[in-house]
């Protein structure tokens, strides 16, 4: 592992695809991080390719709105890569034993803006877990408290009673919105499965989740970089993937440099470099 003082433009000589997480690392849900707009012009200047990937549990034409509603636009980036992608590609195939088990009744625990995952797919939507084949999980709905997952137990507590197999479309515990920690879907899969309930998986740290990445960026694993602000799931999945990485110390991953690289021997991971932002 290399000094923290490293830098994204030290980066760059040594690798041609950048893979670029989105919360936590260019933005903090509301807003860019300071230098990050002007990092990716640096990139796409000296001839970088850059796609973000995303634990995000929804398509990525939403995600590119959201960017572009904080002056990200797509001439900064090549393309987008979500969790919600792999979700939907795998509800539409069901070439996997997972998914093709599944059923066609969905119950969605989840607010509206995750619908786009598959409101067109002629799934049926259950008005409760015990009437669904499967519950699919996008995250916390906007009228339960951010942050308490306990809020979900007798929704959970009723599809676990069912046997509904939980596909979690975002791995991630919990994310920083604006400095405050918000709970992912990631988090009430962890708690069903803790209680006995099987979860489906999708998205980072899945090796799986960076093939269509790299078809996007057209970089070789071995000239390709992954930058990332969590080590379960940026960091470990860059490793299984093969990817170099960076751990940025902007979002969940709240240490100084020293001790984020006890924290990174402690996971057994070596990330390239360990940065306090994505800037140039």
């Amino acid at each position: 592992m290399t000094a923290d003082t490293m830098s994204v433009e030290t980066l760059a000589h040594d690798h041609d695809g950048f893979i670029v997480d989105l919360w936590g690392v260019v933005h903090d849900g509301v807003r860019p991080y300071p230098g990050v707009p002007a990092c990716l012009r640096h990139l796409r200047e000296a001839g970088k390719r850059v796609v973000f990937l995303s634990n995000a549990p929804r398509r990525t034409a939403p995600v590119a709105a959201a960017l572009a509603a904080m002056d990200i636009g797509p001439e900064l980036y090549d393309g987008i890569m979500t969790s919600g992608e792999a979700v939907r590609a795998a509800l539409v195939s069901r070439t996997e034993p997972d998914f093709a088990a599944l059923g066609d009744r969905l119950f969605h625990l989840g607010p509206p803006r995750d619908r786009n995952l598959f409101d067109d797919l002629g799934l049926a939507e259950a008005d409760r877990p015990g009437a669904a084949d499967f519950l699919l999980n996008t995250g916390p709905d906007d009228l339960a408290p951010p942050d308490d997952p306990a809020a979900f137990d007798p929704l959970l507590r009723e599809a676990l009673g069912a046997g509904l197999p939980m596909v979690c479309a975002n791995p991630d515990l919990e994310v920083i919105r604006d400095g405050r920690r918000i709970i992912c879907a990631g988090t009430l899969a962890q708690r069903y499965a803790a209680w006995g309930g099987r979860v489906i998986w999708r998205g980072k740290p899945d090796p799986a989740v960076y093939r269509p990445t790299l078809d996007l960026l057209g970089t070789e694993p071995g000239r390709t970089i992954a930058f990332g602000d969590s080590l379960r799931t940026d960091i470990a999945g860059a490793k299984a993937a093969g990817i170099a990485s960076v751990l940025v110390l902007s979002g969940i991953h709240v240490a100084t440099p020293a001790e984020a690289r006890a924290d990174c021997a402690a996971a057994g991971l070596d990330p390239r470099a360990i940065i306090g932002g994505f800037r140039w």
